[in-house]
């Protein structure tokens, strides 16, 4: 049952092939069995698993995701369940209430197994910024999954769970998912709530969905997509039925393909699996454009100063006082504010906190802040510009494939670089999707990056499908 997509489990169990039960024994068996050796899990929660199988079960009417097990990042809350984003600050911590987007899935009977590991309030690109150990790369378990949904992305890979809930801020979904061999998209800024996530930057951060296959992905978002009045920043914009025209083809499509995607430090596995994607799509009946978007070598820059100042914010709450962690012994209020953050938060944590901050002080606002968002602009303008000319964008999602484990560790820089292809996605709340796209010569992942203008993820998943369809690396397992 574990080599089933979600959407075979779901079809299953509504025709009374097998029960959810079946489905969540399997699969928390394969948690058992694999997970130690990947670490994909913070929490499994094998009874809740059960009972909610149970009820879907005992349900008349079967949901759109009646029975699949799913996966959560550990920065969604969910009631009663530790919810901690991989950090000390909030070890134990045990929500009193249900992220609306899981609170969706869970409706449309999805059955929650545990939650995933992932960096230190998703700030990272490799899940060894977690408080509790790295997650390993299923492929190859001393490489990194990428990050920071790495844990979600191993699970999924791994055949412990076929969906999972990740959040991507700068390339949290897509880098580990192009890492891992799996399906990862990230929808239009405001297309889903993010009330219940945990916030890490809040002009950037969006929950998306984590599968094998494209129709999965396509299914999932459709359970969770749309308007909710508990979040300001939530768009009352239609969602299309994202499963209705998945199989239309990219016939007639234009596909940009930017020079800057293709860089003096794209990995020559990865560059020629892209080169073979885009012949195949263009096989396919699209149309291959060369355009530019300038501002691209500046997204990094931009982003490492918008991030870290939202962080500097968002995080301020965490001072011992009302929740989370609090130092055991102390002199005074500041005392026991900077003992608590300090043991609390990770080195990362940390330093983007002092970057965030350093950059919204007096004298240095203007200088930073305020030319980072000018950037973020022109950003933006560049990719308005590219959909006078084409209907997606291509190119990989990360320029190199998963890398060993502590080898960039020590080097913040060049971890923040693995993001340089998907920073300014989230920069011009766009979407993005990263589709499984062959091996590189090391047997390693590579993920097609397809990027479209607001609002049109049902345009990415049509061409995400007809990929697949011709090439079907979904299918191939890591032999763990």
């Amino acid at each position: 049952m574990i080599d089933l997509t979600a959407a075979e489990i779901r079809d299953g169990v509504r025709a009374g092939k097998w029960k959810a039960r079946e489905v969540v024994e399997a699969h928390l068996a394969r948690i058992a069995a694999i997970d130690p050796k990947l670490h994909a899990f913070l929490h499994v929660d094998a009874a809740g698993a059960r009972a909610a199988a149970d009820r879907v079960d005992a349900s008349s009417s079967k949901g759109p995701l009646a029975g699949v097990p799913l996966a959560v990042k550990d920065n969604m809350c969910q009631r009663g369940i530790p919810t901690t984003c991989a950090s000390k600050i909030l070890e134990g911590f045990r929500p009193p209430y249900d992220a609306t987007a899981l609170l969706r899935a869970l409706a449309a009977g999805a059955v929650p197994v545990g939650h995933t590991n992932l960096d230190e309030f998703a700030m990272g690109s490799s899940t060894e910024n977690s408080a509790y150990g790295p997650s390993r790369n299923p492929w190859d378990t001393t490489r990194a999954p990428g990050g920071s949904s790495g844990g979600s992305c191993a699970a999924v890979a791994a055949r412990m769970a076929p969906l999972a809930f990740g959040s991507d801020t700068g390339g949290s979904i897509r880098q580990p998912a192009a890492l891992c061999g799996v399906v990862g998209m990230k929808p239009t800024y405001g297309r889903v709530s993010r009330y219940g996530l945990v916030a890490f930057a809040s002009s950037l951060d969006q929950i998306g969905p984590i599968a094998r296959t494209v129709r999965d992905a396509a299914m999932f978002l459709q359970a969770f997509a749309g308007h909710d009045a508990l979040d300001s920043t939530s768009a009352p914009a239609e969602v299309p039925d994202y499963e209705k025209e998945l199989e239309a083809g990219v016939k007639g499509l234009r596909v940009g393909v930017p020079k800057e995607f293709f860089g003096a430090g794209t990995d020559p596995g990865v560059r020629a699996a892209i080169d073979a994607a885009l012949r195949l799509l263009q096989k396919q009946g699209a149309t291959l454009v060369e355009i530019s978007l300038p501002h691209t070598d500046y997204g990094i820059a931009a982003y490492y100063v918008i991030a870290p100042c939202e962080a500097s914010s968002n995080l301020a709450r965490y001072d011992g006082v009302r929740f989370g962690h609090r130092a055991k012994s102390f002199d005074g209020l500041v005392d026991m504010y900077r003992k608590s953050r300090t043991e609390g938060f990770g080195e990362e944590v940390r330093r983007r906190i002092l970057l965030g901050t350093f950059a919204l002080s007096s004298g240095y606002y203007e200088a930073y802040y305020k030319k980072a968002l000018q950037v973020r602009r022109l950003i933006k303008n560049d990719f308005d510009e590219a959909w006078k000319k084409v209907d997606v964008i291509a190119g990989p999602t990360s320029p190199i494939p998963a890398f060993r484990i502590g080898e960039k560790a020590n080097d913040p820089i060049a971890m923040y670089l693995c993001d340089v292809l998907t920073v300014t996605a989230p920069l011009a709340g766009i979407p993005g999707i990263s589709v499984p796209a062959g091996f590189t010569g090391e047997g390693l992942p590579v993920g097609l990056q397809l990027l479209g203008k607001e609002w049109s993820e049902a345009m990415l998943l049509r061409a995400g499908r007809a990929y697949e369809r011709e090439t079907e690396f979904w299918k191939r397992s890591p032999a763990l």
